[in-house]
């Protein structure tokens, strides 16, 4: 299939950087090159959305003008590095529309993007070939990266693309000081649009103004409509050719001119499929719109030996639970604070905003400071703080959770996304390091992970653990888990379930061996069990909700078992395969032994990551006959 809009009819522009102002010509096919650019990245996200891989569109669509401009001032002039840094790596679309204009890839190529195999993941990461020369990492994270390409070649100007609610993280303040201070040539170009997810900036975060900050950190800051193609221009011009760090700030609202996303927070994320239709219709890209239309994507929904068809998602149950337990208290204010750090819907805190405001804060995208402060309200005895965001994003507040730890804070942290599974989001986002937060030197330390299999056990351990001192880690994922099951067909973690902390489950027994896994990996596990029954082997499957507690009993029925094979979706380098060896050892005992774990970068796509990573069913069935074997 071809890619539905003629892009033969982008016409790549050239500027000195002595050139002050656009000639009538070039003016024209700047605003005739927006359209097209616009146009094609509304279509191929809404691709994206209708195949189920998500993305994120308003974004992109915004910075076009900007960025078609500094475009046409790289291919008018050898002193700027040829790289559109940005560190909003959701922004990602623009960067493969810019690799098909360049000459890296087929139009086609962009009916592929999240696509599993395709290298046009949720967010940019390094691939020369494919014409993305950068990683983004996570929000906010590019600044000092890109002050440090300024460092490497002095007589060159840097340009990186940003925005109002990637300049929030706290890095980006060290890296307007070292810029600064070094007078570098990075050049900032930011997309004031006052929508993050979980709102507008300018309602929930009173007093935060980028011209106010950069000016005052003392870069050379000029502020205008984003829109105004004139203005932008000079603005652009200005900052490219004035001696040190700058930064041109286009005010305008989320994805203008679409309807229906247009000034709204869920313009951040992919345009729902009727808008996209609506959209290309009043554009007159009928061949897009029949594309749209008329193409089904292959959707299976698969289910699992052992488990339930019917599935939840641990991610948002987490903030109904929430709910219930403050549904309990009296003045549940004086005693909870509950930080979101602009995930609220991703980690299920939404319903605590709706249910229970009073002890609620939108806090913007400062994960640092966010845990800190529940730390903080966690100070006193009886009181204690709710986190939440992305467990990749854990690894930005190990310090502070150091920090807490030392002053006996009481935080509930969840962390969902923990893992790989469904993460279009890819590499940067894989939550994978989880055991980091595991850290304190082990005499007297209460710091407890948590990691249910289902929603069912979710809400037993935190009703039991809500309250109990210390720091506590819930984990979850972003892919729906189903509901284990006993070998009666019953729900394994049913309303007779009690969580007991500390404690390993045995979900099966056996004699030829033990599976021991956790979280999502769980359901998996079971399913390879029921599967290795039937064919003749009996293989028993443990479940430890409780990550980093050693149960000295199941220790010692594993130490006696054949084999023990630990399956994860965490790092294999850092999990909890890699402690569950020593611990064997330490006790005298010697099984067999093998870790199952993500240990490759991601492939993009949503369920394929699972077995990219030799995680899925089969691969578990195949290290079980294996180490049988041996």
């Amino acid at each position: 299939m071809s890619f539905p809009i003629d892009l033969s009819k982008y016409c790549s522009l050239k500027f000195d950087l002595t050139q002050k102002e656009m000639t009538d010509e070039q003016r024209e096919t700047l605003q005739a090159n927006i359209e097209l650019v616009r146009n094609s990245l509304v279509f191929f996200t809404a691709v994206a959305n209708k195949k189920g891989l998500g993305g994120h569109t308003g974004g992109a669509f915004d910075i076009v003008p900007e960025l078609l401009i500094v475009d046409g001032f790289m291919k008018g002039n050898d002193s700027i590095v040829p790289i559109y840094f940005d560190e909003a790596g959701h922004r990602v679309a623009i960067q493969y529309m810019m690799s098909v204009l360049n000459g890296y890839n087929k139009p086609e190529a962009l009916l592929h993007y999240r696509e599993f195999n395709k290298g046009f993941y949720g967010h940019p990461e390094r691939d020369e070939e494919l014409g993305v020369f950068f990683a983004s990492g996570r929000l906010g994270h590019m600044w000092s990266h890109v002050n440090g390409v300024a460092e490497a070649d002095r007589d060159k100007i840097v340009v990186m693309f940003g925005s109002d609610g990637s300049q929030m993280e706290g890095d980006d303040s060290e890296a307007a000081r070292y810029a600064v201070m070094r007078n570098l040539n990075v050049k900032l170009f930011l997309d004031d649009n006052d929508v993050t997810i979980a709102g507008h900036p300018s309602q929930y975060m009173k007093g935060y103004d980028l011209n106010r900050t950069l000016g005052g950190q003392g870069l050379t800051v000029t502020e205008g409509d984003g829109e105004d193609l004139d203005g932008l221009f000079t603005r652009i011009q200005q900052a490219l050719t004035v001696n040190g760090p700058a930064a041109v700030i286009s005010k305008r609202p989320m994805a203008v001119g679409v309807p229906g996303i247009e000034g709204l927070p869920k313009g951040h994320d992919v345009i729902p499929v009727d808008m996209a239709i609506d959209y290309l219709t009043n554009k007159g890209l009928t061949d897009a719109v029949d594309y749209l239309k008329n193409f089904e994507p292959n959707k299976v929904k698969r289910e699992y030996e052992g488990s339930t068809a019917e599935t939840a998602k641990c991610r948002d149950e987490f903030g109904k639970i929430v709910c219930e337990l403050l549904d309990k208290m009296d003045a549940p204010q004086e005693k909870v604070i509950v930080v979101d750090s602009d995930l609220e819907g991703s980690c299920g805190l939404h319903h605590i905003r709706k249910n229970h405001p009073e002890v609620y804060v939108t806090a913007g995208i400062m994960e640092r400071n966010n845990y800190s402060v529940a730390a903080g309200f966690g100070f006193e005895k009886g009181r204690q703080g709710i986190f939440a965001t992305f467990a990749a994003f854990q690894e930005m507040v190990i310090s502070e959770i150091t920090m807490a730890r030392l002053n006996r804070a009481n935080v509930l942290a969840h962390f969902s996304h923990s893992g790989v599974d469904d993460m279009a989001d890819n590499t940067c986002h894989f939550g994978i390091n989880n055991f980091f937060a595991d850290n304190a030197l082990p005499e007297g330390d209460n710091t407890r992970l948590y990691f249910p299999a289902d929603a069912g056990q979710l809400k037993a351990m935190m009703y039991e653990v809500f309250e109990d001192e210390g720091l506590r880690f819930i984990f979850s994922t972003r892919s729906a888990t189903p509901f284990l099951l006993r070998e009666d067909g019953e729900r394994l973690y049913d309303d007779n379930y009690n969580f007991a902390p500390g404690k390993d489950e045995i979900i099966r027994e056996g004699k030829d061996g033990y599976i021991v896994s956790y979280g999502e990996m769980t359901y998996r596990c079971l399913a390879a069990v029921e599967q290795l029954k039937a064919e003749g082997l009996e293989i028993g499957l443990v479940n430890k909700p409780t990550l980093n507690v050693v149960d000295e009993e199941m220790m010692a029925k594993l130490g006696a078992a054949p084999f023990v094979m630990i399956v994860e979706s965490q790092n294999i380098k850092t999990g909890l395969g890699s402690r569950f060896g020593t611990w064997l050892l330490e006790r005298g005992f010697a099984p067999r032994f093998k870790i199952m774990g993500a240990c490759r970068p991601g492939e993009g796509g949503i369920a394929e990551q699972m077995a990219y990573q030799g995680l899925d069913v089969d691969d578990i069935k195949a290290s079980v006959k294996a180490l049988k074997q041996l």
